[in-house]
């Protein structure tokens, strides 16, 4: 959600000028403040920013993609490198988006399954994701040490400028083949009968693979043996599901769950509500806005805000117990003008009944910058939350 002001909108954000009568209402019964959750110097990278917020050490964290195979089910060994692959569109050699112009899970199945079978082998593995959002694992004798530029950083970027290359002299093996994959992917999509479809429906092609986010299996502490609590996570984007793999929790599917602005707002809050039953944390993730901002469409981001406003904050709203401790915040920025993260320290909000509120009214980037809590960094904002739950 978080974003710069901008012009059209009177010089507001998005967040300012949306309609949120829940989250304002939260932000004055609670205390707000901002958190650092892209440490100086690293990428604005939503695996490390929600590293930061579960309070987990990033100093070692080297890519999203063995989340995201985590949550996929996909078994990643220790000497594997797992990447996100994306089905991106290209027109005339320049990144048109990161997504294939959004292509349905089915269709990207199709096309995945073509890669695999011409450029695929033992060493060489492709498995189908949601949408656009597919994995690469590369066996055993591959390096790590590589530029992957993720595509949703570069549209408009002729897609030469942004190939793959390698740190140092471990990676270039790699690099080169990485490239030669992102060359040779392109004879194989551009004419297959999906993409003919597609285009002569005017809609993008998805003609090109993009491999990017490489990373080895991580090492780390589940949630329960960090802070004694025992979560579950709710989220239609595997790197989020596998983020909560490896912190244990357990993950709770919602039918119709997208990750876009069509996504199953209501189900998310009911199995929220559900699950602070059984556990005694729930990590629900909204991915809507973030995916407006990647598109450039600030009316779709207002209206992204506004439903998880209505339809997931003022749910859980109307039904929650009066022993429950709840916190909102933004994970990343991703302003309308660059359409991609950035570093800044987001907004939050903490509400418990049994905490006297700052004199914060609305949850905005700027209101909160004033919120009793001020700024916090790294495992300070998790430890805060949980205060005396922590064992």
């Amino acid at each position: 959600m978080g974003d710069y002001p901008i012009e059209e909108l009177g010089h507001k954000t998005p967040l300012e000028v949306a309609k949120t009568p829940n989250l304002d209402k939260l932000a004055s019964m609670g205390k707000c403040g901002k958190l650092v959750t892209i440490p100086e110097g690293a990428d604005p990278e939503s695996a490390l920013a929600n590293m930061s917020i579960l309070g987990y050490d990033i100093s070692n964290f080297q890519g999203r993609g063995v989340l995201e195979a985590a949550a996929m089910g996909i078994n990643v060994d220790e000497r594997d490198i797992a990447f996100r692959c994306n089905t991106i569109c290209v027109e005339n050699d320049t990144i048109k988006n990161h997504s294939g112009g959004h292509i349905s899970s089915e269709e990207s199945h199709e096309l995945i399954e073509a890669v695999a079978k011409e450029l695929g082998n033992e060493e060489i593995r492709f498995f189908p994701g949601v949408s656009y959002r597919h994995i690469l694992i590369l066996k055993h004798k591959y390096s790590p040490d590589l530029i992957c530029t993720p595509p949703h950083d570069v549209p408009g970027t002729p897609f030469k400028d942004v190939l793959v290359k390698a740190k140092d002299i471990s990676g270039e093996k790699t690099a080169e083949l990485l490239n030669t994959l992102i060359i040779q992917s392109r004879s194989v999509l551009e004419n297959h009968p999906v993409n003919i479809r597609r285009v002569n429906a005017g809609k993008n092609a998805a003609n090109m693979i993009w491999p990017w986010a490489p990373g080895r299996k991580p090492v780390m502490k589940t949630f329960q043996e960090k802070f004694g609590i025992k979560g579950a996570v709710i989220s239609a984007v595997d790197l989020i599901r596998g983020l909560g793999i490896y912190a244990g929790f357990n993950v709770i599917d919602v039918d119709g769950a997208t990750g876009l602005y069509d996504t199953n707002y209501e189900g998310k809050a009911e199995e929220c509500l559900k699950a602070l039953e059984t556990y005694d944390l729930v990590y629900v993730h909204i991915e809507a806005p973030d995916e407006a901002s990647h598109q450039g469409d600030l009316n779709l981001k207002i209206k992204c805000i506004e439903d998880f406003d209505k339809r997931v904050v003022g749910r859980i709203l109307k039904k929650l117990k009066d022993n429950i401790k709840l916190t909102v915040l933004t994970d990343h920025y991703n302003p309308i003008s660059v359409r991609t993260h950035t570093c800044e320290p987001v907004p939050f909000l903490i509400y418990d009944k049994n905490e006297e509120p700052d004199d914060i009214k609305t949850f905005t980037e700027d209101s909160c910058s004033r919120g009793s809590f001020g700024q916090l960094t790294g495992e300070e904002f998790i430890k805060v939350f949980l205060n005396d739950q922590i064992k």
